[in-house]
């Protein structure tokens, strides 16, 4: 029977054809997925999920990999926002496929560490059959694997794109990967995940240069980028080059090495150093060249152990400034000395992902990285979430009960998003266990040693709450150790080489955009009330109207971003609306007018959105927590008030 003639079947019709019929699958499924299936044969598809390797093992294994670590930090801490925002989890792994590093969403996390897909696990296929990790590892390319498609059955829920890192001699170094919930996966992961690997390889390629380095591209512009190809030239030789370069010239990594630069690139290639130069290709087609001798700050023969504040401040080469780097590394310092950390900023200015970055340059980074979100907790629920139950504790209780968030931190970082949101009543219990470093279940179980590092973070004025009788002075004092008050989107000075890389990762690589330099200018000075999760998310929607290849124009950008005096001046006015609201729950009443203005704004908001309390606070631009509190406190109004 010819390949047109076979049955179309589905994923699960092809696995009870391979696993019970003993068939080839390859008519049925994808060609890398067929492939997988038949190296993954020696692997026991029925195996229990394995235990993470010890806690020693696994850190001299990171540091074994620290290069690679330092180099993919950028990228892991991008791809966060989009993993969070999706209900996903970003995964960078080694070259033999053990898990390093992982971060994400907080709700799927403890699903994938029900699969063992935690740091510490090594998914090559050998051990966990295909997966896109392993199978991304073997192929040498991005690619996805989803759903039926795993080897596994316990990961047919899973969904997985993943990109192989390759060093500059063509070696494998590790991988990246985005994974969730199947139907959360989808080629916009996978472009991610390719253009996040081809950042790492040309970090990495620059930090282990020692000689020189020819930076080229058929387009001059993209010189000095991620895109550019690059070339290492030692004693002569050619002795590394990126993806990009083996595009360009034709040539595989085995067809360039070590072959005479001189030959290659003609006799005159030394003057081509620190100045633009043509090169011809063959074929007769040119591109633009520039040489510069490399003084491998960062170089292999270097020890591969850094300081904390390398690894935060170095990990990041190239033009692009970061206002965040410095606050990082006194925040790293500080952490690691046992001082709890407070991150202040707006709402949406990366608190989160700079704690979570905060926790992978600290001396706890091979262990967890818990975030609880005190604002979206019940009152009912946060004792419960935060210090765990016994059995029997309360009506509805797990019957073997559980541990809590902070037993969970044990040996790693506990993240207390919006702080000010804990109850009074859980203050005291919370700085008691701070203090005393012992956790006691509700039930009255026996306490338990913990051992952590704290990393809290709020929007809101701590001193302003303590004066409102709304958060106890020690709390605070002992919380706030060092406060790091990240800068809104607006007060960044980088924000120019920010938008362009954000407007990348949305998936401007994957479509072969260009964002022009009248749109870089409208995204540059609009005032961005929302900060970096507005801009995403903006740039998310401008990407995904735009066809391949485009250029995209200020004429392509959403209209309420022109007119930037106009439009400045009504978020601005969005913005104090939305601070004396919350000004009038945070800080002492200075007027009963204003309170009555307040009340009745939220009254008003409420009813207009069917008291979604969700959308009245997105409409009112506060935090959803301000409209509870306004609600609890008018359901305790004595009646006839």
């Amino acid at each position: 029977m010819s390949e047109a003639q076979l049955p179309s079947v589905g994923v699960e019709q092809a696995r009870e054809l391979f696993f019970r019929q003993g068939r080839d699958p390859a008519p049925w499924i994808a060609p890398h997925i067929s492939r997988s299936w038949q190296r993954s044969r020696p692997v026991d598809h029925r195996a229990i999920d394995p235990e993470p390797m010890a806690l020693a093992l696994l850190r001299e294994r990171r540091e074994q990999a620290m290069r690679l670590l330092t180099c993919a930090q950028p990228e892991l801490d991008g791809l966060a926002e989009h993993a969070v925002g999706n209900g996903c989890v970003v995964v960078l792994s080694d070259a033999s496929g053990l898990i390093l590093e992982e971060v994400g969403s907080p709700d799927f996390l403890p699903k994938a560490q029900r699969i063992a897909l935690q740091p510490g696990v090594e998914w090559s296929e050998d051990h966990r059959g295909t997966n896109a990790i392993g199978t991304a590892l073997a192929e040498r390319e991005a690619l996805m694997v989803l759903g039926g498609e795993h080897y596994l059955s316990q990961n047919g829920a899973l969904g997985c794109a993943a990109a192989p890192i390759f060093t500059g001699r063509g070696e494998v170094a590790g991988a990246l990967d985005i994974s969730g919930e199947t139907q959360r996966v989808n080629p916009h992961a996978l472009g991610l995940v390719r253009m996040a690997a081809q950042q790492v390889e040309h970090r990495m390629l620059l930090a282990e240069a020692n000689g020189h380095v020819l930076r080229f591209h058929a387009r001059p512009a993209l010189i000095g980028t991620a895109r550019e190809g690059l070339m290492v030239i030692e004693g002569g030789r050619i002795v590394a080059a990126n993806r990009v370069a083996l595009e360009l010239f034709g040539r595989s990594w085995n067809g360039l090495l070590d072959l005479d630069a001189e030959v290659f690139l003609g006799e005159n290639w030394p003057r081509m150093a620190h100045r633009r130069s043509l090169l011809t290709l063959p074929g007769g087609r040119q591109i633009a060249t520039v040489m510069e001798r490399s003084t491998a700050p960062g170089s292999a023969r270097q020890p591969a152990m850094q300081t904390a504040e390398a690894r935060t401040s170095g990990s990041h080469p190239g033009p692009e400034a970061d206002d965040v780097q410095p606050l990082l590394a006194k925040a790293v310092r500080v952490l690691n000395e046992g001082v709890s950390v407070l991150v202040n900023g707006e709402t949406g200015s990366g608190k989160e992902v700079f704690s979570r970055r905060l926790h992978a340059a600290s001396r706890r980074s091979t262990g967890p990285f818990v975030a609880v979100d005190c604002a979206s907790l019940p009152e009912t629920l946060i004792e419960s979430e935060l210090f765990g139950y016994d059995e029997g504790a309360f009506t509805g209780a797990r019957r073997k009960g559980m541990a809590g968030r902070i037993r969970e931190a044990h040996g790693g970082v506990l993240f207390l998003d919006e702080i000010a949101e804990i109850p009074l009543a859980l203050q005291t219990r919370l700085l008691r266990v701070l203090e005393e470093r012992v956790v006691t279940p509700l039930g009255g179980g026996q306490g338990v040693a913990v051992d952590f590092d704290l990393v809290c973070a709020t929007h809101g004025h701590l001193p302003a709450l303590v004066q409102a009788g709304r958060f106890r002075a020690d709390l605070m004092y002992r919380v706030a150790g060092f406060t790091v008050a990240l800068p809104s989107l607006s007060q960044r000075s980088d924000r120019h080489a920010l938008i362009e890389r954000l407007f990348m990762e949305s998936g401007g690589a994957a479509k072969h955009l260009r964002l022009e330099r009248d749109a870089l200018a409208v995204l540059a000075v609009y005032r961005w009330p929302g900060n970096v999760r507005e801009l995403r998310s903006t740039l998310r929607a401008v990407v995904a109207l735009a066809d391949v290849g485009d250029s995209v124009t200020a004429a392509a950008l959403p209209a309420h971003l022109h007119g930037t005096h106009a439009a400045c001046t009504a978020h601005a006015d969005h913005a104090d609306r939305s601070h004396d609201l919350a000004a009038a729950f945070t800080h002492p009443p200075q007027s009963e007018p204003l309170l009555a203005i307040t009340r009745h704004a939220i009254d008003e908001a409420l009813k207009a959105c069917d008291h979604d309390v969700a959308k009245a606070a997105r409409r009112l631009g506060v935090h959803r927590s301000t409209v509870y509190r306004h609600i609890a406190r008018e359901r305790g109004k004595p009646a006839g008030r």
